[in-house]
């Protein structure tokens, strides 16, 4: 018999420059989030978002507004915007939907990212600080997403953006959001430019190749992602609830275009994929993009990866071909 052929080892699977960053952190020692508390954990990755994130980019408008949802609270939203706010000239507006496992991560610490996407695609972008878990179980992160949506196009105006050129967009908990809001659009035919989906999560499972292959050492653990989702998730029923994975919505068919990034080495990458094909299946126009080598989060290491850059602008290349494509009526 022949000599049995050696498996290629998960971490050969990286760019050099990922596989020394993820060095660089493991000497660092910091702990995982999964062992601190939630307050803890978003004090933590608030330290760490932006230190090789891009450098916040001076934009002619950056400022705070806030917005209802349907508990009366207000939500903020920070926007961003390359030319000052005209309701006679209006700009096509981005719905930013932060990740951060539903738990962790806000407005600031996506600040940067916001910033580029604001300046390389021309839109007005709007990044919301929805309400995270524990505090506030599902479905309220959904909820406020899609009441800030809503919003949006009724009231856009007033802003200076165009309601009739909408997109929603955003990373990991965000990407699944903004998914959930493109299906919820769709039933409220509420007509949106483009859903933007960064590494996006579509469920509570384990079995995907890239779950298995990259569940460890690679950023993103799997005792991670059952830590975010033991904290947002009610109960285990809510991870068949199409809010929370969008793949269990009954139908694709009329949904948004979709612009979908995935990361090579991320246990998410097979769902982002997965999801892709669903929707293309369903008639959606869907471009899928896989950088490989690159672990989750990447886009927010610009100072380290090519490939946050390569991908920043390819989205807002995206968001551009979108507001010059039109909204179709819904």
């Amino acid at each position: 018999m022949g000599e049995l052929k050696r498996q290629r080892p998960p971490e050969a699977d990286l760019t050099p420059r990922m596989r020394e960053l993820l060095l660089r952190i493991a000497r660092a020692g910091q702990p995982a989030l999964q062992q601190l508390s939630p307050e803890q954990a978003r004090l933590a990755y608030a330290r760490r978002a932006e230190v090789l994130d891009f450098r916040p980019a001076e934009l002619p408008l950056c400022d705070i507004l806030d917005c209802p949802s349907r508990d009366g609270e207000r939500l903020a939203l920070r926007r961003y915007a390359c030319r000052a706010a005209d309701w006679q000239a209006p700009q096509p507006a981005l719905l930013y939907l932060h990740g951060g496992g539903f738990v962790i991560g806000s407005p600031a610490t996506h600040d940067a990212l916001c910033r580029q996407l604001a300046l390389r695609s021309g839109w007005m972008v709007l990044s919301l600080d929805y309400r995270l878990a524990p505090e506030h179980r599902f479905p309220t992160a959904f909820n406020d997403s899609w009441d800030a949506l809503q919003w949006l196009h009724a009231h856009g105006e007033m802003l200076g953006a165009d309601p009739h050129c909408l997109a929603v967009g955003g990373d990991s908990a965000g990407g699944t959001l903004a998914a959930a809001c493109a299906l919820a659009a769709r039933d409220a035919a509420l007509p949106l430019a483009l859903q933007l989906l960064f590494y996006p999560g579509m469920g509570c499972g384990h079995e995907t190749p890239s779950q298995q292959r990259y569940g460890h050492g690679f950023l993103l653990e799997r005792e991670q992602i059952d830590w975010f989702f033991g904290h947002y998730l009610r109960d285990p029923s809510d991870c068949d609830d199409w809010r929370f994975s969008p793949p269990r919505a009954a139908q694709h068919r009329g949904l948004a275009a979709a612009w979908i990034a995935v990361a090579g080495c991320d246990p998410l990458r097979d769902e982002g994929l997965a999801y892709g094909a669903l929707l293309r299946s369903a008639g959606v126009k869907v471009e899928v993009t896989e950088w490989p080598g690159v672990t989750h989060d990447f886009v927010k290491m610009s100072r380290a990866l090519p490939e946050a850059v390569q991908a920043v602008e390819s989205a807002a290349l995206a968001l551009q071909a979108a507001a010059q494509s039109g909204v179709p009526s819904a």
